[in-house]
Formats: structure tokens, sequence, C-alpha cells
């Protein structure tokens, strides 16, 4: 397997500044193998030539725990922001595992986002005051990752078994979406994310883009009036937040819609 190096960063910038985690860290790198078609960081690193969605790249775990050491205690980072941590690679490498045992040890909180329903085999490890989870929902036909249904089944798991887990709307493209299995999931909480659209997006997912006309930081977003228009389907859920780049849409979710004014995650305190 190959080493991922570039598995840390600190978090800066648009996502920095509205983001209550302040570190990522990546267990895979260089490629994904759910190899999303909507996926901004494949775009990122396709121009060049740096995504491998067959055999991506692997964290040394020794060096994981180097940085973990020095993260102070209490902080809560992003474990998977540019690839998905419990990818099918992870059931042969594990590095995802055994960075949760460090994260445990050393105090470390976690936020985990994944499309898979491999976290629901790591409860034995997952611990219930550090971490927080969300878990990809969509119906685009698209996907390689494994069923709705799975993802629905394992954050109901969660839910019950305890965790601070929430369903993950991303990105949310309405024609695709199944609203009475969608409002019906038993779990309380929903982050909602709206599709941002670059050439690379259009090429890989050809659909009717005329309505993304707000251009914000190198991408095309949908005007706000039209993301309240369609977050008004989404009722099932009693704690809503938004998670937004544009940053006169942010302030405008941060105000009238997230349930937690101080984070669009709405990670359990």
């Amino acid at each position: 397997m190959k080493e991922f190096k570039s598995f840390y960063k600190e978090v800066a910038g648009n996502e920095g500044g509205k983001c209550r985690y302040n570190v990522r860290l990546d267990t895979y790198g260089c490629g994904c193998q759910h190899d999303c078609s909507y996926c901004y960081a494949k775009s990122l690193l396709s121009f060049r030539n740096l995504w491998d969605s067959v055999e991506p790249s692997v964290a040394d775990i020794g060096k994981i725990e180097r940085k973990i050491a020095k993260i102070p205690k209490g902080t809560i980072i992003r474990l998977g922001g540019m690839t998905d941590c419990f990818q099918p690679l992870e059931e042969r490498a594990r590095v995802t595992r055994e960075t949760l045992r460090l994260l445990n040890a050393y105090g470390i909180g976690y936020l985990i986002v994944t499309k898979s329903d491999l976290i629901c085999e790591y409860m034995d490890i997952l611990d219930r005051e550090k971490a927080h989870i969300q878990i990809t929902t969509t119906w685009i036909p698209c996907e390689k990752a494994v069923s709705t249904e799975r993802r629905i089944a394992a954050i109901e798991a969660l839910h019950a078994a305890g965790y601070d887990v929430a369903v993950r709307l991303s990105p949310y493209l309405p024609q695709f979406v199944d609203f009475e299995r969608l409002n019906a999931i038993k779990c309380p909480k929903i982050i909602v994310e709206f599709l941002r659209v670059n050439h690379w997006i259009k090429k890989w997912l050809p659909l009717d883009y005329s309505e993304w006309t707000v251009k914000h930081a190198g991408y095309l977003h949908l005007p706000l009036e039209k993301k309240i228009e369609y977050l008004s389907r989404v009722t099932g859920f009693d704690e809503v937040s938004v998670c937004e780049d544009v940053t006169e849409h942010y302030a405008y979710w941060r105000e009238c819609v997230n349930h937690d004014k101080s984070d669009c995650c709405n990670l359990r305190k």
C-alpha cells in the first residue's frame, strides 16, 4: 500500500472561520474508493493527477500518533476531510480503527463524516463522549458507497446506542431525494449541505445547472432563496443545521435556522 504523507492539516480560511474543529486528519488520501461524482476533493486533486480511486494512499499510524500527541486535550478534530475514513480499504488497512484508539487515549474528540455502515462495527471503541458522527445520506444513483438503506440503518443503530449522530444530507439535490424516507429516519439531527459546482463536477455529474448562479470561491452555488425553498421540504427533524460556504448565506442560516448558532455541525457538548 502507498503511504499518504499529507494526512494532517490545521483548518484555516473559510472552513476554519465557521467550523468548530480546527484540525483535519485523513487516514487515507490521494483518492477514495467511493469516487463520488460530486466530490469537491476529487475535483481539487484530479487536475493534478493525484486521485486514485482504486488504491488510495494510506497514512502511517506511527506518524499519526506523533501528530496526535501534540494536539491539546479536549480539541475536536475532523477525521476524514478529503476522503472517507471508512471507505472499503479500511477493512484491510484498519488505520482508522487504530487512529480512534489513539484519539481516545489522548483525550481528543473527533467528528467522523462517512458514507459507510462499517462504523457500526467499531462501537466497541467509539467513545460516546468524544465521538461525533455524521453519515451522509443521498439517493444519487451514481454512488459506489453502500446503499442508502444501509446508511440509514447505521444512523438509527448509532442513535439508539446513545451516540451523537446526525443525518448529513450532502449534497442536497431535491430531485434525487426520497423525502418520505428521509423525514422518517429515527434520528433528531440533520446537517444539510447544498451542492457547489465547478467544471469537473459538471463533467462527472451531468445535470441542468442553470439555477446555480451565485459565484463564490471558485464554485457556483444556488441562490439563497432557492436554498430556503428546498430546505422547507426537510421536515422530520428536531435539530436542523446548514453547512454553508457562501458567507452571506452562512449568516442567514446561523441566525435563522441552525440549531446551534455557534456551531453549524451542531456537535453535542
